[in-house]
């Protein structure tokens, strides 16, 4: 399994433009193409995985994750914010790069938490975060995990 194969060119988007957590959240949400009533769901239900506890997990770096009925598979985006955004991240540093998760709650091929470890093991590498910044395309953003091979 390797990240790539989760993400797409259309749910990739490098100039966020919200000023809020709640905001980038919205726009992080809109990149799966729901319809009104579910991107609504998926962001209360977002919300309250913020509420347990910030999904920013340092380095610039937040990925909010929640399992929700609007999906009925694993479905990932990623949002750029070139001049960040205090997500209350647990370096206390503004976050750059947003990685969203949502799975439906029961999931045969159980790749929630996989995903999700796969996505936090390639932010942490050490050129990441820099590379992530340069990118100028969605492709460019599919390449760097081809070349990650995560």
């Amino acid at each position: 399994m390797e990240l790539r194969e989760f993400f797409s060119e259309d749910a990739v988007k490098l100039d966020l433009v919200g000023s809020t957590k709640d905001e980038v959240i919205k726009e992080m949400i809109a990149l799966l193409g729901l319809d009104e009533k579910n991107e609504a769901m998926l962001f209360k239900m977002l919300k309250r995985r913020e509420n347990l506890g910030s999904t920013g997990i340092g380095r610039g770096i937040a990925i909010p994750h929640c399992r929700s009925l609007v999906v009925n598979k694993l479905r990932v985006a990623f949002g750029r914010k070139k001049d960040g955004l205090d997500f209350k991240a647990i370096d206390e540093k503004p976050v750059n790069f947003f990685f969203l998760i949502v799975a439906p709650p029961l999931e045969v091929s159980n790749q929630y938490l996989p995903v999700l470890g796969k996505i936090a093991q390639f932010s942490k590498e050490s050129d990441v975060p820099e590379r992530l910044l340069a990118i100028t395309q969605p492709a460019e953003f599919m390449k760097l995990l081809e070349e990650k091979g995560v």
